[in-house]
């Protein structure tokens, strides 16, 4: 991954030839057509009614416009880049070599007129206008041409639109099907004055034949239900029946009872398929559950937990999708089937039956990760090892080991650039709550009880060596599709330097904050996190994530020993002396959707902290920082603030002193669009800075005050992105706008940008390579 890399100049000539290529062969698109062919430009949708106010109509055209095949060739800023690259490739030559193949292959053919066939068009916008209301609908179509260039004019003339008057449920209340459609009536989408609505029409079905399947209905259908549609009456319009086809089958017009239930949790298919005979040697399990498991694998309490089917009950799609999805997210079967098979032992019960598919039950995985940067280079190297079902509770045992190394290869960099890590991992997830008290999050997720322990050893080369020791123990799990909740109970974090050379001593002397670094950190306490989005909901316009989080170490015990760091009164724990602090933070995100493909995204992420008792500032690893790849991308990471502060120690033959501090707040926004198929494109600002709790007299106007607004960095930029739908590849290349440590009325640098001065380029412009999007 690549952060704070520069951009070299002999990139342009390379760059600016590939767009040059691409625009001559785009240029020239006719270039292959016979002298009849006409190149398909576009086709547009006119409609042809004055009450549609214009907003309106300019959308409904659109949308209309998206149903035309088919669709021409694709456009980048006017310019068919595809079609460019077919022309690049040869065209219909089929002789041509290596280079013209995968050009071709990049490329895609024209769209000629003659590939439009106008009256299937018209027949499509035509249905969808009746389809919406307009049952009088018409379209016309003609053809317009520019040189070798087409267009395509489609004249939809939608007459009025019919709306509902009546809304009738002829069913029959006097059979338990009927009463139970009737009893959702209220809950219709088919309203009065609305207007006729093909889509809407068949929702309706989907609302009645899911509100009867949560009430035992297994085996009806949405095509059980017909609505019929009068439009004779007149006056625009139309009357709806609601009713039951008259071919329905008996049996989808009673709810069914749940009857024995078998559970194979060690299941293989066969080329027989599932197993639906009774097996001849199992016990019922608590009067409700077969569970086939002779060599007990796994705990059956545990198992019988995630079943929500008990015999007798009614059948209903709420436990069924439930039960489905513990026995998926218990994060230890591969496949996970149920059938449902009428009981012979009685009417209208069914059978349930649950094939369990396991995953392997050990796996190791190993990961090889290459890092670079400006002037320096690494590794790193990842074994996981990974033990499903460890104590026959569905628990996940995991054993991580890693390690890596970095190394300057040249430049003018910071002698703390280099270092070496390596460490481990043990970490146990169990899929329920492990607590002395009894309480219950939903029963629609399964909550996770967490426990891991860390280690890490981390030299510096020609600096310090650094040992960590870090163990959780906490609680996960989501209250809603939205909302989750993470609880650490206990978080401890210890790190201990060592071997701290003379050479960074001399400089930590004369630069506290490289002495911050290398203090010994002991931070213990409960932290808490709250997630909440709703980004997953595609059809909205405004979408949002929110975290929110409280971290505290030491509280209790500092307030009980009497510590008072101010005074110099520091109390120690285990030979050691801790932190003590409270720190909150909230990230809020929102993201605006603008078409079917771009989107504007905007985040304010907030940082406080107190630091009082045992502490002056709250230890390193807990402290903000700015700038970097997913923050303020002009400005390399941790190289922003406090307040107005220089940068320390930047320069050859020093140790680069990392700007952090006790509060932050940053802006971004960005813009975001498709450029075509995988490619992406971005422009963004970010505004932020940190800054100190306490006044620093080595960090002149690093504390917070009332003017912090004015002391904020800014930059912004543009990026590619490149969407794999499993990875996204991001690159931002960004400059500042405003540098808060210059002078009060110096600070806005838009004055200072030349592009063609080499040294500005090197000092100013950052190129950034991450995986992901910033926010």
């Amino acid at each position: 991954m690549k952060k704070g890399m520069r951009m070299k100049t002999s990139q342009y000539p390379v760059l600016l030839g590939l767009v040059a290529l691409v625009l001559a062969g785009a240029c020239n698109s006719t270039k292959y057509l016979a002298e009849d062919e006409k190149l398909y430009d576009k086709g547009n949708v006119i409609i042809h009614k004055d009450s549609i106010p214009a907003e309106r109509k300019q959308a409904f055209e659109e949308q209309l416009q998206g149903l035309l095949t088919p669709k021409p060739n694709k456009k980048l800023l006017g310019v068919r880049f595809k079609l460019g690259f077919w022309n690049m490739g040869g065209g219909p030559d089929t002789t041509t070599g290596f280079v013209k193949r995968w050009l071709k292959k990049q490329g895609e053919e024209p769209v000629l007129l003659s590939d439009v066939n106008r009256e299937y068009n018209e027949n499509l916008l035509r249905n969808r206008l009746e389809n919406l209301g307009f049952f009088n609908a018409y379209v016309t179509s003609d053809t317009s041409i520019h040189g070798k260039l087409a267009e395509v004019n489609y004249n939809a003339f939608p007459g009025n639109i019919y709306r509902i008057a009546k809304v009738d449920f002829e069913v029959d209340p006097n059979k338990q099907l009927g009463r139970d459609i009737l009893s959702t009536k209220d809950s219709s989408l088919l309203k009065l004055g609305s207007n006729y609505n093909l889509d809407v029409i068949l929702n309706e079905r989907d609302r009645i034949d899911n509100d009867l399947k949560n009430k035992g209905y297994y085996y009806f259908s949405p095509d059980n239900i017909l609505v019929e549609v009068d439009s004779t009456k007149g006056g625009d319009k139309v009357d709806m029946y609601v009713t039951i086809k008259p071919e329905t089958a008996e049996k989808a017009k009673s709810p069914q009872k749940i009857g024995n239930i078998f559970i194979y949790p060690n299941y293989e298919q066969t080329s027989e398929g599932f197993r639906t005979a009774r097996p001849r040697s199992s016990q019922l399990f608590r009067d409700n559950y077969y569970i086939i498991d002779p060599e007990n694998t796994y705990r059956k309490p545990v198992l019988a937990k995630h079943i929500f089917f008990h015999k007798g009950d009614t059948y209903n799609r709420h436990d069924h999708n439930m039960t489905i999805s513990h026995l998926v997210n218990l994060n230890a079967f591969k496949f996970v089937k149920n059938n449902f098979v009428d009981s012979p032992d009685s009417t209208n019960t069914m059978d349930v039956y649950y094939y369990l598919t396991p995953m392997q039950r050990k796996s190791i995985r190993f990961e090889v990760l290459a890092k670079t940067a400006a002037v320096y280079n690494g590794t790193e190297a990842n074994v996981n090892w990974t033990l499903r079902n460890a104590f026959k509770g569905f628990e996940t045992l995991t054993l991580s080991v890693f390690g890596g190394y970095e190394t300057q290869t040249g430049g003018n960099v910071n002698l703390n650039s280099s270092y070496l890590r390596y460490g481990a991992e043990v970490g146990v997830v169990w899929p329920r709550l492990l607590s002395p008290y009894k309480w219950a999050p939903s029963r629609r997720f399964i909550p996770k009880t967490y426990s891991k322990i860390g280690y890490e050893f981390l030299n510096r080369r020609n600096a310090y060596t650094l040992n960590s020791l870090t163990l959780n123990y906490g609680y996960n799990w989501k209250e809603s599709e939205q909302k989750q909740h993470d609880l650490a109970a206990l978080e401890i974090i210890y790190v201990q330097p060592r071997n701290i050379t003379d050479a960074y001593r001399a400089q930590m002397d004369t630069v506290p904050t490289l002495r911050h670094i290398v203090d010994p950190q002991f931070s213990f306490g409960p932290n808490y996190n709250f997630t909440f989005t709703n980004s997953m909901e595609a059809h909205r316009t405004n979408t949002y994530y929110v975290k929110a989080g409280m971290n505290t170490s030491g509280n209790v015990l500092g307030l009980i020993q009497g510590a008072n760091a101010s005074d110099g009164n520091f109390k120690q724990l285990f030979g050691t002396t801790y932190a003590q602090f409270i720190k909150a933070e909230v990230d809020f995100r929102h993201y605006l959707k603008l078409s079917a493909n771009s989107q504007l995204a905007s985040r304010i992420m907030v940082g406080t902290s107190y630091s009082y008792g045992n502490s002056l500032s709250l230890p390193y690893l807990k402290q903000y920082f700015s700038g970097g790849p997913n923050g303020l991308r002009a400005y390399r990471a941790r190289a922003v603030g406090p307040g107005t502060a220089v940068p320390e120690n930047v320069g050859q033959d020093n140790f680069f002193a990392d700007q952090t501090g006790d509060y932050k707040l940053e802006l971004n926004t960005e813009y975001r669009s498709q450029i075509s198929g995988i490619f992406h494109w971005a422009a963004f600002v970010d505004a932020g800075n940190i800054w100190l709790q306490r006044a620093d007299e080595s960090k002149p106007g690093g504390t917070l005050t009332k003017d912090f607004y004015k002391e904020l960095a800014v930059g912004g930029g543009l990026g590619l992105r490149v969407d794999l739908d499993f990875l996204i590849i991001r690159t931002d290349l960004a400059i500042p706008f405003r540098v808060p440590y210059r002078e009060t009325g110096d600070r806005w640098v838009f004055k200072y940008i030349d592009i063609r001065d080499r040294d500005w380029r090197r000092n100013n412009l950052v190129f950034n390579l991450a995986i992901g999007y910033p926010f």
